[in-house]
């Protein structure tokens, strides 16, 4: 297999999963593109396993049914795929950035990482690094 058709391959592979869980909502469809052994990793340093994460997007389906979801960019080099997207939540209307990067293990996902950040608060969050009070 040549890196081009595996970074290919591995692009189609999210694409699906994404597919089965924001266009149809179900979870159930999204399980089997999961390795068995899959860690979705937080930003606060935690992490949870397959089926506690599916467990979280089956909680989370109420509030984001008919979330909208618009693809900026889909990256992929080797068995990593990175997604920028901007979501917008349909009762709230609350709009967030949000980035994914998938790692692709013998066609499954087997590791996630996602940044979420809501548009609204995109400005404050740039002077992070500057002292209090300035």
């Amino acid at each position: 297999m040549t890196t081009q058709s595996m970074t290919t391959d591995n692009k189609n592979v999210v694409q699906q999963a994404l597919t089965a869980l924001i266009a149809t909502g179900d979870v159930e469809a999204l399980a089997p593109l999961l390795s068995d052994g899959f860690v979705h990793h937080r930003p606060d340093a935690t992490s949870e396993t397959k089926t506690e994460w599916l467990d979280a997007v089956r909680a989370a389906l109420g509030p984001i049914a008919g979330m909208q979801v618009e693809i900026k960019h889909l990256l992929a080099d080797g068995d990593h795929v990175v997604m920028y997207s901007q979501r917008r939540l349909p009762d709230t209307g609350t709009e967030i950035a949000v980035v994914d990067i998938w790692r692709i293990e013998d066609g499954l996902i087997a590791e996630a990482w996602e940044i979420i950040e809501p548009v609204a608060q995109a400005q404050a969050n740039l002077t992070w690094w500057e002292p209090a009070g300035r």
